[in-house]
């Protein structure tokens, strides 16, 4: 039985990453300290994938706003990266880091690694500040992924982050009602 990384501490790695046109260093650490996504695709230069980046590149601007980093990766190296971003007009969009894990350790350590083929599973995962995962949601790889709905998410969890006590029901969003769990409540939702 696979446990679930809902709650778990970020684990320790290093990645060379394409961002705005340099190659810089990532780390976990550089995730501590601000809310985070961690975005996987299997490969760079396929079809979903241009699909799913390019759509995140439409809402990086939110989320920025929101005080969340974004982080794509794949099993592909920082020079693949750099080629499909000057390569592609979807991809030229991206401002947020694409991290390298062409040894799979990053894929691994998310549990989305498919070892068979060197590639990750489509997984989706938000991360707070304290550097715990808060959002763990994985695709099978014909199944593309929805930015907007990750922006909802990302909201829910900071909400929750910062009202103890309350939760957030079936697609909230921000200014709708939220639940505080009690004895009252049992049975009348």
């Amino acid at each position: 039985m696979t446990q679930s990384l809902i709650n778990t501490k970020l684990q320790p790695f290093n990645s060379t990453a394409f961002h705005n046109g340099d190659f810089v260093d990532v780390t976990e650490q550089d995730l501590l300290g601000k809310w985070s996504v961690v975005m996987f695709y299997p490969a760079d230069f396929t079809f979903v994938c241009p699909t799913e980046l390019g759509d995140m590149a439409d809402h990086y601007a939110k989320l920025q706003e929101m005080g969340v980093e974004v982080y794509s990766v794949s099993t592909d190296t920082h020079f693949t990266h750099k080629a499909w971003h000057d390569a592609s007009d979807t991809i030229n969009k991206i401002k947020f880091p694409m991290l390298a894990d062409p040894t799979g350790k990053i894929s691994r350590n998310f549990g989305v690694l498919i070892e068979e083929e060197g590639l990750a599973l489509r997984g989706t995962f938000v991360i707070n500040p304290e550097g715990e995962i808060k959002v763990a949601e994985i695709h099978d790889l014909g199944i593309g992924r929805s930015a907007s709905e990750l922006v909802r998410k990302v909201q829910a969890a900071q909400y929750v982050a910062e009202h103890d006590g309350e939760v957030c029901p079936a697609a909230w969003t921000p200014g709708e009602e939220t639940l505080a769990p009690s004895l009252d409540l049992v049975g009348k939702i």
